[in-house]
């Protein structure tokens, strides 16, 4: 399985356009997250919300390795996709079924109360609209 829809990869190149001329200020966009990927035989969650328009490799994403604190940061997804079981069959998986129900910001608030990713947040914690 490719680990992003041809409309997935399109909507988080699309957000990482509209956030270049932002980054680094107080302007930043709050998007929700695009898809969750997840590692299908052991810990590791990550909730992409954008793609560097100049290396569209990297995504921004919220990422838990399973020991104990979630970051938000880059991760290339070439090297996600790189990783394998030793039977040859891809560790990392998009989860069909999740769709975000709040902005990256509320998961991560999320995470660092939990200590890892919330992906089913409570109606509390979801603002009223999204990016």
């Amino acid at each position: 399985m490719k680990l992003l829809t041809k409309a997935q990869f399109d909507k988080l190149l699309d957000n990482g356009r509209l956030q270049a001329p932002l980054k680094g200020t107080e302007g930043e966009l709050d998007f929700a997250p695009v898809v969750k990927l997840f590692n299908a035989y052991g810990a590791g969650t990550w909730l992409l919300t954008e793609l560097d328009p100049d290396e569209p490799d990297m995504a921004w994403a919220l990422a838990d390795l399973g020991v104990g604190c979630a970051e938000f940061g880059t991760v290339s997804l070439s090297e996600l996709a790189a990783l394998k079981h030793p039977l040859g069959f891809s560790l990392i998986e998009r989860d069909r079924n999740w769709e975000a129900s709040a902005p990256i910001s509320a998961y991560i608030r999320a995470s660092q109360e939990a200590g890892h990713i919330i992906d089913h947040l409570p109606a509390e914690l979801r603002p009223a609209q999204t990016l």
